[in-house]
């Protein structure tokens, strides 16, 4: 069994901020707004979730080896 990271340090590509957040386990994020400069994130093509594309950990779903956690955007 592999032990599942459910925070994440997301950094926003256009300011730089990074906020550590809570990765939902039972939905993909597919939307992040940055508290500082309020960019709206979404995933980079071939990603699932903001986590997947702009954080330090990949999403639950992905950890696990179950593959993508949302439907292609």
């Amino acid at each position: 069994m592999v032990d599942i990271v459910l925070e994440s340090t997301i950094k926003c590509p256009g300011c730089g901020h990074q906020k550590t957040e809570v990765m939902p386990t039972d939905s993909c994020q597919y939307y992040y707004e940055c508290e500082s400069c309020h960019a709206l994130l979404k995933p980079r093509h071939g990603d699932c979730c903001v986590f997947c594309s702009y954080g330090t950990v990949p999403c639950p779903p992905i950890q696990q080896g179950s593959g993508c956690c949302a439907p292609d955007p």
